[in-house]
């Protein structure tokens, strides 16, 4: 069982910065197998992919309509990810979820993560 708890969302104005933050617990976790990713829901859409990391190599998976302005990491030692956004606009507001799945082959698909946090809001104001 894995638990992943989101913080760092808030209210901010377009072309700020916020920083997420997304702890990951449970002992099944694998730093060789899993993927942990970032997904956001604004009102009356669909969830989306935003971005995404591999754990044991660190390689990164981003929407196009994140490309150049959000950047996730991790921490190997603090079992930790943050997504590091820039120059937010007004339709990056919605809930960001993060997940995270063994063996994941498509990062950008939700079906592939087995657990999910319960989200924090990110609100981009213009």
């Amino acid at each position: 069982q894995v638990r992943l708890v989101e913080s760092g969302g808030g209210l901010v104005q377009v072309g700020d910065s916020l920083r997420l933050n997304c702890e990951v617990f449970g002992r099944t976790f694998n730093r060789y197998r899993n993927t942990v990713g970032w997904f956001r829901q604004a009102p009356g859409k669909e969830r989306e992919f935003v971005a995404a990391i591999r754990w044991e190599y660190g390689t990164t998976e981003y929407a196009d309509s994140v490309k150049g302005r959000f950047t996730i990491s991790r921490d190997n030692s603090k079992l930790t990810v943050d997504l590091q956004m820039n120059s937010l606009k007004s339709e990056d507001t919605g809930i960001y979820f993060c997940a995270t799945g063994r063996n994941v082959a498509s990062a950008m698909m939700s079906s592939g993560y087995d657990y999910w946090g319960q989200g924090t809001q990110v609100t981009v104001s213009s």
